[in-house]
Protein backbone atom coordinates (compact mmCIF):
# COMPACT_ATOMS: atom_id res chain seq x y z
CA UNK A 1 0.00 0.00 0.00
CA UNK A 2 1.39 3.36 -1.04
CA UNK A 3 1.39 6.17 1.52
CA UNK A 4 -0.61 9.32 0.77
CA UNK A 5 1.04 12.73 0.92
CA UNK A 6 -0.97 15.26 2.94
CA UNK A 7 1.00 18.30 1.93
CA UNK A 8 4.59 17.30 2.63
CA UNK A 9 3.70 14.65 5.24
CA UNK A 10 3.34 11.00 4.20
CA UNK A 11 0.64 9.02 6.00
CA UNK A 12 0.08 5.30 5.91
CA UNK A 13 0.82 2.04 7.70
CA UNK A 14 4.05 2.18 9.67
CA UNK A 15 4.29 5.97 9.56
CA UNK A 16 3.76 8.34 12.51
CA UNK A 17 0.13 9.32 13.17
CA UNK A 18 -1.06 12.57 11.59
CA UNK A 19 -3.17 14.40 14.19
CA UNK A 20 -5.76 16.88 12.92
CA UNK A 21 -7.10 19.35 15.48
CA UNK A 22 -10.70 19.73 14.31
CA UNK A 23 -11.65 23.30 15.17
CA UNK A 24 -14.77 23.02 13.02
CA UNK A 25 -17.05 25.79 14.20
CA UNK A 26 -15.52 26.00 17.69
CA UNK A 27 -14.22 29.43 16.75
CA UNK A 28 -17.83 30.56 17.38
CA UNK A 29 -17.45 33.17 14.64
CA UNK A 30 -14.81 35.02 16.68
CA UNK A 31 -11.46 35.45 14.88
CA UNK A 32 -9.62 36.23 18.13
CA UNK A 33 -10.79 32.87 19.47
CA UNK A 34 -9.94 31.28 16.14
CA UNK A 35 -6.35 32.51 16.28
CA UNK A 36 -6.01 31.34 19.88
CA UNK A 37 -7.22 27.89 18.84
CA UNK A 38 -4.66 27.75 16.03
CA UNK A 39 -1.93 28.84 18.45
CA UNK A 40 -2.91 26.21 21.01
CA UNK A 41 -3.02 23.44 18.40
CA UNK A 42 0.41 24.44 17.09
CA UNK A 43 1.78 24.56 20.64
CA UNK A 44 0.40 21.07 21.25
CA UNK A 45 2.36 19.75 18.27
CA UNK A 46 -0.54 18.97 15.95
CA UNK A 47 0.52 19.10 12.28
CA UNK A 48 -2.86 20.41 11.09
CA UNK A 49 -5.99 22.28 12.12
CA UNK A 50 -9.26 21.83 10.27
CA UNK A 51 -12.30 24.02 9.84
CA UNK A 52 -15.71 23.56 8.21
CA UNK A 53 -16.50 25.58 5.11
CA UNK A 54 -20.21 26.26 4.97
CA UNK A 55 -22.51 29.26 4.90
CA UNK A 56 -26.12 30.00 5.68
CA UNK A 57 -27.01 29.22 2.06
CA UNK A 58 -24.79 26.23 1.26
CA UNK A 59 -25.80 23.64 3.85
CA UNK A 60 -29.34 23.91 5.23
CA UNK A 61 -32.71 24.23 3.48
CA UNK A 62 -35.27 26.87 4.42
CA UNK A 63 -37.66 24.19 5.68
CA UNK A 64 -35.03 23.00 8.18
CA UNK A 65 -34.49 26.54 9.43
CA UNK A 66 -38.24 26.88 9.84
CA UNK A 67 -38.43 23.69 11.92
CA UNK A 68 -35.62 24.69 14.29
CA UNK A 69 -36.47 28.09 15.71
CA UNK A 70 -35.69 27.37 19.38
CA UNK A 71 -33.93 24.79 21.55
CA UNK A 72 -34.24 23.63 25.13
CA UNK A 73 -30.45 23.28 25.44
CA UNK A 74 -29.35 26.90 25.66
CA UNK A 75 -25.72 25.95 26.29
CA UNK A 76 -25.25 24.48 22.82
CA UNK A 77 -27.86 26.62 21.06
CA UNK A 78 -28.08 30.32 21.87
CA UNK A 79 -30.92 30.99 19.44
CA UNK A 80 -32.58 29.59 16.34
CA UNK A 81 -30.69 27.36 13.93
CA UNK A 82 -30.46 30.24 11.43
CA UNK A 83 -29.04 32.58 14.06
CA UNK A 84 -26.37 30.08 15.03
CA UNK A 85 -25.43 29.29 11.45
CA UNK A 86 -25.12 33.00 10.68
CA UNK A 87 -22.91 33.50 13.74
CA UNK A 88 -20.72 30.45 13.19
CA UNK A 89 -20.36 30.38 9.40
CA UNK A 90 -16.80 30.84 8.17
CA UNK A 91 -16.66 33.59 5.56
CA UNK A 92 -14.15 33.75 2.72
CA UNK A 93 -12.39 36.60 4.53
CA UNK A 94 -12.16 34.55 7.72
CA UNK A 95 -10.79 31.60 5.72
CA UNK A 96 -7.97 33.80 4.43
CA UNK A 97 -7.25 35.24 7.87
CA UNK A 98 -7.10 31.76 9.42
CA UNK A 99 -4.95 30.47 6.56
CA UNK A 100 -2.48 33.32 7.05
CA UNK A 101 -2.28 32.71 10.80
CA UNK A 102 -1.69 28.99 10.23
CA UNK A 103 1.14 29.81 7.85
CA UNK A 104 2.69 32.11 10.45
CA UNK A 105 2.49 29.33 13.06
CA UNK A 106 3.77 26.57 10.77
CA UNK A 107 0.65 24.43 10.99
CA UNK A 108 -1.37 23.16 8.02
CA UNK A 109 -4.69 24.87 7.29
CA UNK A 110 -7.40 22.41 6.22
CA UNK A 111 -11.16 22.42 5.92
CA UNK A 112 -14.23 20.47 4.87
CA UNK A 113 -16.08 21.93 1.87
CA UNK A 114 -19.85 21.53 1.75
CA UNK A 115 -20.33 22.90 -1.77
CA UNK A 116 -18.35 23.23 -5.02
CA UNK A 117 -17.85 26.94 -4.39
CA UNK A 118 -16.29 26.21 -1.01
CA UNK A 119 -14.07 23.55 -2.58
CA UNK A 120 -12.90 26.20 -5.06
CA UNK A 121 -12.06 28.56 -2.20
CA UNK A 122 -10.07 25.86 -0.42
CA UNK A 123 -8.21 25.06 -3.64
CA UNK A 124 -7.34 28.75 -3.96
CA UNK A 125 -6.02 28.62 -0.38
CA UNK A 126 -3.87 25.61 -1.33
CA UNK A 127 -5.15 23.16 1.28
CA UNK A 128 -3.03 19.97 1.43
CA UNK A 129 -6.14 17.79 1.15
CA UNK A 130 -9.92 17.92 1.02
CA UNK A 131 -11.86 16.44 3.93
CA UNK A 132 -15.27 14.99 3.18
CA UNK A 133 -17.68 14.91 6.12
CA UNK A 134 -19.52 11.70 7.00
CA UNK A 135 -22.81 13.26 5.90
CA UNK A 136 -21.44 13.72 2.37
CA UNK A 137 -19.98 10.27 1.75
CA UNK A 138 -23.10 9.64 -0.37
CA UNK A 139 -23.02 13.11 -2.00
CA UNK A 140 -21.48 11.72 -5.18
CA UNK A 141 -21.62 14.97 -7.20
CA UNK A 142 -19.57 16.74 -4.51
CA UNK A 143 -17.17 13.80 -4.30
CA UNK A 144 -16.62 13.92 -8.06
CA UNK A 145 -16.07 17.68 -8.03
CA UNK A 146 -13.53 17.48 -5.24
CA UNK A 147 -11.79 14.40 -6.69
CA UNK A 148 -11.22 16.17 -10.03
CA UNK A 149 -9.00 18.69 -8.27
CA UNK A 150 -6.46 15.87 -7.88
CA UNK A 151 -5.62 16.58 -4.27
CA UNK A 152 -5.79 13.90 -1.57
CA UNK A 153 -9.32 13.19 -0.35
CA UNK A 154 -9.86 12.23 3.30
CA UNK A 155 -13.31 10.71 3.80
CA UNK A 156 -15.10 10.15 7.11
CA UNK A 157 -17.32 7.07 7.11
CA UNK A 158 -19.84 7.78 9.88
CA UNK A 159 -23.38 6.47 9.22
CA UNK A 160 -22.18 4.68 6.06
CA UNK A 161 -22.58 1.04 5.12
CA UNK A 162 -19.67 -0.86 3.59
CA UNK A 163 -21.41 -0.60 0.20
CA UNK A 164 -21.69 3.19 0.54
CA UNK A 165 -18.01 3.44 1.47
CA UNK A 166 -17.11 1.34 -1.57
CA UNK A 167 -19.23 3.60 -3.78
CA UNK A 168 -17.44 6.69 -2.45
CA UNK A 169 -14.00 5.19 -3.00
CA UNK A 170 -14.91 4.11 -6.53
CA UNK A 171 -16.32 7.57 -7.28
CA UNK A 172 -13.05 9.27 -6.34
CA UNK A 173 -10.95 6.69 -8.20
CA UNK A 174 -13.10 7.04 -11.31
CA UNK A 175 -11.83 10.63 -11.59
CA UNK A 176 -8.24 9.38 -11.68
CA UNK A 177 -7.63 10.33 -8.07
CA UNK A 178 -6.12 7.49 -6.01
CA UNK A 179 -4.91 9.54 -3.05
CA UNK A 180 -7.62 8.49 -0.60
CA UNK A 181 -7.61 8.19 3.18
CA UNK A 182 -10.62 6.70 4.96
CA UNK A 183 -11.48 7.62 8.54
CA UNK A 184 -13.52 5.20 10.60
CA UNK A 185 -16.11 7.33 12.35
CA UNK A 186 -19.20 6.99 14.54
CA UNK A 187 -21.48 10.00 14.06
CA UNK A 188 -22.65 10.24 17.65
CA UNK A 189 -21.55 12.95 20.09
CA UNK A 190 -20.29 11.13 22.09
CA UNK A 191 -20.81 7.45 21.19
CA UNK A 192 -21.05 4.74 23.82
CA UNK A 193 -17.90 2.65 24.06
CA UNK A 194 -19.61 -0.44 22.65
CA UNK A 195 -20.65 1.56 19.57
CA UNK A 196 -17.12 2.53 18.50
CA UNK A 197 -15.72 -0.69 16.97
CA UNK A 198 -12.11 0.40 16.51
CA UNK A 199 -11.32 -2.87 14.71
CA UNK A 200 -13.06 -1.27 11.71
CA UNK A 201 -9.83 0.68 11.12
CA UNK A 202 -7.89 -2.43 10.10
CA UNK A 203 -10.91 -3.86 8.29
CA UNK A 204 -11.37 -0.75 6.12
CA UNK A 205 -7.66 -0.61 5.34
CA UNK A 206 -7.59 -4.26 4.27
CA UNK A 207 -10.86 -4.02 2.34
CA UNK A 208 -10.06 -0.91 0.30
CA UNK A 209 -6.26 -0.90 0.22
CA UNK A 210 -5.95 2.71 1.38
CA UNK A 211 -4.53 4.26 4.57
CA UNK A 212 -7.15 4.43 7.30
CA UNK A 213 -7.54 6.50 10.43
CA UNK A 214 -10.14 7.53 12.98
CA UNK A 215 -12.36 10.58 13.33
CA UNK A 216 -13.06 10.68 17.05
CA UNK A 217 -16.10 11.97 18.91
CA UNK A 218 -15.40 10.30 22.27
CA UNK A 219 -14.58 12.01 25.55
CA UNK A 220 -10.99 12.00 26.76
CA UNK A 221 -7.86 10.53 25.21
CA UNK A 222 -8.12 6.77 25.79
CA UNK A 223 -10.05 5.88 22.63
CA UNK A 224 -8.00 8.00 20.16
CA UNK A 225 -4.78 6.59 21.62
CA UNK A 226 -6.21 3.08 21.32
CA UNK A 227 -7.02 3.86 17.68
CA UNK A 228 -3.39 4.80 17.05
CA UNK A 229 -2.28 1.58 18.74
CA UNK A 230 -4.57 -0.31 16.35
CA UNK A 231 -2.97 1.34 13.33
CA UNK A 232 -4.87 4.60 12.71
CA UNK A 233 -2.53 6.67 10.53
CA UNK A 234 -4.68 9.82 10.75
CA UNK A 235 -6.42 10.93 13.94
CA UNK A 236 -9.01 13.70 13.79
CA UNK A 237 -10.19 15.12 17.12
CA UNK A 238 -12.49 18.07 17.84
CA UNK A 239 -10.55 20.78 19.63
CA UNK A 240 -11.47 23.63 21.98
CA UNK A 241 -9.82 25.92 24.49
CA UNK A 242 -12.62 25.38 27.00
CA UNK A 243 -15.19 22.57 27.08
CA UNK A 244 -17.64 24.91 28.82
CA UNK A 245 -17.82 27.45 25.99
CA UNK A 246 -21.24 27.81 24.37
CA UNK A 247 -21.63 26.14 20.99
CA UNK A 248 -22.22 22.81 19.29
CA UNK A 249 -19.05 20.80 19.82
CA UNK A 250 -17.05 22.23 22.72
CA UNK A 251 -18.29 19.66 25.25
CA UNK A 252 -17.08 16.69 23.15
CA UNK A 253 -13.78 18.32 22.15
CA UNK A 254 -10.26 17.84 23.44
CA UNK A 255 -8.80 20.73 25.39
CA UNK A 256 -5.14 21.78 24.92
CA UNK A 257 -3.83 19.38 27.60
CA UNK A 258 -5.70 16.46 25.99
CA UNK A 259 -4.50 17.38 22.51
CA UNK A 260 -0.90 17.54 23.76
CA UNK A 261 -1.34 14.07 25.25
CA UNK A 262 -2.79 12.66 22.03
CA UNK A 263 0.05 14.10 19.94
CA UNK A 264 2.88 13.15 22.30
CA UNK A 265 1.59 9.76 23.41
CA UNK A 266 0.48 8.95 19.86
CA UNK A 267 4.09 9.38 18.72
CA UNK A 268 5.28 7.24 21.61
CA UNK A 269 2.78 4.52 20.72
CA UNK A 270 3.97 4.60 17.11
CA UNK A 271 7.57 4.16 18.22
CA UNK A 272 6.62 1.37 20.62
CA UNK A 273 4.67 -0.54 17.95
CA UNK A 274 7.87 -1.07 15.98
CA UNK A 275 8.08 -4.01 13.59
CA UNK A 276 6.33 -7.38 13.41
CA UNK A 277 9.52 -9.40 12.96
CA UNK A 278 11.21 -10.71 16.12
CA UNK A 279 14.46 -8.93 16.96
CA UNK A 280 16.76 -8.75 19.98
CA UNK A 281 18.50 -5.38 20.26
CA UNK A 282 22.17 -4.97 21.10
CA UNK A 283 21.15 -3.38 24.41
CA UNK A 284 19.05 -6.41 25.26
CA UNK A 285 21.79 -8.83 24.22
CA UNK A 286 24.12 -7.07 26.63
CA UNK A 287 21.69 -7.89 29.45
CA UNK A 288 21.98 -11.65 28.92
CA UNK A 289 25.15 -12.10 30.97
CA UNK A 290 23.59 -10.18 33.86
CA UNK A 291 20.03 -11.53 33.81
CA UNK A 292 20.36 -15.13 32.63
CA UNK A 293 21.52 -18.04 34.81
CA UNK A 294 24.40 -20.49 34.85
CA UNK A 295 24.76 -23.95 36.34
CA UNK A 296 26.35 -23.97 39.80
CA UNK A 297 27.17 -26.83 42.14
CA UNK A 298 24.78 -27.24 45.05
CA UNK A 299 27.53 -28.21 47.55
CA UNK A 300 31.29 -28.77 47.84
CA UNK A 301 32.27 -31.56 45.43
CA UNK A 302 35.63 -33.40 45.08
CA UNK A 303 37.58 -34.07 41.89
CA UNK A 304 36.43 -37.33 40.27
CA UNK A 305 32.79 -36.81 41.31
CA UNK A 306 30.28 -37.86 38.65
CA UNK A 307 27.66 -35.12 38.35
CA UNK A 308 23.95 -35.84 38.77
CA UNK A 309 21.06 -33.44 38.26
CA UNK A 310 20.69 -33.20 42.04
CA UNK A 311 24.23 -31.74 42.25
CA UNK A 312 23.30 -28.69 40.19
CA UNK A 313 21.31 -25.45 40.51
CA UNK A 314 20.85 -22.51 38.09
CA UNK A 315 21.74 -19.03 39.37
CA UNK A 316 22.84 -15.66 38.08
CA UNK A 317 25.01 -14.51 36.34
CA UNK A 318 24.71 -16.01 32.87
CA UNK A 319 28.43 -16.19 32.13
CA UNK A 320 28.84 -19.95 32.59
CA UNK A 321 27.12 -23.05 31.25
CA UNK A 322 23.44 -22.29 30.69
CA UNK A 323 20.68 -24.44 32.25
CA UNK A 324 19.58 -25.53 28.77
CA UNK A 325 22.89 -27.44 28.56
CA UNK A 326 22.04 -29.56 31.61
CA UNK A 327 21.69 -32.83 29.62
CA UNK A 328 25.29 -32.43 28.40
CA UNK A 329 26.60 -31.97 31.96
CA UNK A 330 24.88 -34.76 33.87
CA UNK A 331 27.10 -37.86 33.97
CA UNK A 332 30.33 -35.94 33.41
CA UNK A 333 33.27 -36.23 35.86
CA UNK A 334 34.84 -33.27 37.67
CA UNK A 335 38.50 -32.58 36.91
CA UNK A 336 39.06 -30.82 40.26
CA UNK A 337 37.39 -29.81 43.50
CA UNK A 338 34.54 -27.26 43.37
CA UNK A 339 33.09 -25.19 46.18
CA UNK A 340 29.39 -24.63 46.83
CA UNK A 341 27.89 -22.12 44.34
CA UNK A 342 30.92 -22.22 42.01
CA UNK A 343 29.82 -21.59 38.41
CA UNK A 344 30.42 -24.66 36.32
CA UNK A 345 32.63 -24.29 33.25
CA UNK A 346 33.32 -26.76 30.47
CA UNK A 347 36.97 -26.77 31.55
CA UNK A 348 35.87 -28.19 34.93
CA UNK A 349 34.68 -31.42 33.25
CA UNK A 350 36.57 -34.45 31.99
Amino acid sequence: MQPVLLGDVAVGPGLPPYVIAEIGSNHNGDMDLCRKLIDAAADAGAPAVKFQSWTEESLIAESEYARNTSYADRKRHFGSLREMVRAYQFTAKQHRQARAHCAARGIAFCSTPFSPEEADLLEELDVPFFKIASMDIVHLPLLRYVARKQRPVVISTGMATLAEIEQAVQTVRAEGNHDIVLLHCVSLYPPALDQIHLRNIAMLQETFGVPCGFSDHTLGVAVPLAAIALGACVLEKHFTLDKDLPGWDHAVSADPAELRAIVAEGRNIHLALGAAQRTVSADELAKRAQFRRSLVVRSDLPAGHVLSEDDLLAKRPGTGIGPAELPYVVGRTLRHDLKRDDLLAWSDLQ
